[in-house]
């Protein structure tokens, strides 16, 4: 066996997860090399939202200062009926959201975070232009091949290359991506284009039949918003995104409140995003090879945990190979996946089952609903078991999602 700092560990994907795995690995003295397909580092989307069991990571590692300067937190989470504008719910956030779960709750440009993300762990890390093509676990290593025709060896291999993962694929011998029966449009609008949104520095979701506007600031006063339709299914392309014609955004919202109106025509309508998770492994590990992040369990996106639970997948897993030393990695990646498994299984649940009561229909159900996510007691009945939790000194209760393999 060899020194934990002399492993070497290849992590494919330098996203939110594999980039955050790098900076917590390096607090265990263990150094890894990332392996990322493109030719410069880029993010998907425009902004990502980060909950307390996300942001309290940054503060431990000492990013949070840094970060702060790009992020804009949120100042409440508030529930609207989306055609109506009624207010159901209004839950502060800020100061007591902070003291409630003991770190902030902010949005932040995804290119901002993976900057900083970036700079922390060391471009000379960060090898790009490595597309892989395949893993052979065969000898007495596992050997990784690259589109480019070059090879290296490691003795562990993360696949943290996100919803459509190659490593995945690799380990399961299939594409087993699930369309959500929902899609949705993205974008980003300045908070001085709305005059008609009202408590535009809150994360917000407008609810009603069949559909439901998600919004949330982000930094240089900007936000960020995803607009769900229960539509079309099923998905009529192979792709995940397709063309969309102007107007088409508002075939299930133009009698929405003018808010709503006014945010999804500020900007040219962007492509339709089908919505898609895959369902839970019951083994994430073959051999050497592991993973981590929306390639172990990607989520739908309407609990906005994807990149949350990203970091705490990558939290734990430093640590338990820190904790490892010398000893056998497969013990290290077992526990791992026993402290992992169960809790993000339970998040993915709760996403999927998100849109079914954001997008009921009126009547009794619906009114029920709304005095529930009217009170906070209600609101944290479906949040707090999520926010609270800290990777890095918690084990998961079951509340929490639990521990088994």
């Amino acid at each position: 066996m060899c020194p934990a700092n002399s492993r070497r560990i290849a992590v494919i994907g330098a996203g939110i997860g594999g980039l955050t795995l790098a900076i917590a690995l390096r607090q265990h003295g263990i150094r890894v090399d990332i392996y990322e397909q493109t030719t410069e580092l880029r993010e998907v989307g425009a902004a990502v939202a980060l909950s307390a069991n996300g942001t309290r990571f940054f503060d431990q590692c000492g990013l949070s200062a840094q970060l702060a300067s790009h992020w804009f937190e949120v100042s409440a989470l508030i529930y609207r009926d989306g055609r109506t504008g009624r207010l159901i719910g209004k839950h502060d956030a800020g100061p007591a959201y902070r003291q409630r779960f003991g770190a902030p709750y902010v949005g932040i440009h995804r290119a901002e975070l993976q900057a900083i993300l970036s700079a922390a762990v060391g471009m000379n890390r960060i090898h790009l232009r490595k597309r892989l093509v395949d893993i052979d676990d065969g000898g007495a290593h596992a050997a990784l091949r690259f589109d480019d025709g070059s090879t290296i060896e490691a003795d562990l291999v993360v696949g943290a290359d996100g919803a459509r993962s190659v490593v995945r694929r690799w380990m399961i011998g299939y594409d087993d991506a699930l369309y959500s029966g929902c899609s949705g449009f993205r974008g980003v609008v300045a908070m001085d284009a709305l005059p008609s949104l009202p408590d535009p520095t809150a994360l917000q979701f407008w609810m009603g039949p069949g559909g439901h506007l998600l919004h949330y600031p982000m930094g240089n006063d900007h936000i960020n918003f995803l607009l769900v339709e229960r539509h079309p299914t099923p998905w009529p392309q192979r792709e995940w995104v397709m063309p969309a014609t102007e107007g088409e955004q508002l075939r299930h919202f133009a009698d929405w409140h003018p808010a709503i109106v006014e945010m999804i025509t500020a900007k040219p309508v962007s492509d339709r995003w089908g919505l898609f998770h895959r369902p839970p492994l019951g083994r994430w590990t073959k051999g050497r090879v592991t993973l981590l992040g929306d390639a172990a369990h990607q989520l739908a996106p309407h609990h906005g945990q994807g990149a949350n639970q990203s970091i705490e997948d990558a939290v734990v897993l430093a640590d338990c190979l820190g904790k490892a030393g010398s000893g056998p990695i497969a013990d290290a990646i077992a526990r791992y996946e026993m402290l992992r498994r169960g809790r993000t299984r339970k998040v993915q649940y709760a996403s999927i089952s998100t849109a079914d009561i954001l997008h009921l229909p009126d009547g009794d159900n619906a009114d029920r609903r709304n005095v529930r996510l009217g009170t906070l007691e209600g609101a944290l009945h479906h949040l707090a078991w999520i926010h609270e939790f800290d990777a890095r000194t918690q084990v998961p209760s079951e509340r929490q999602g639990g521990t088994w393999l």
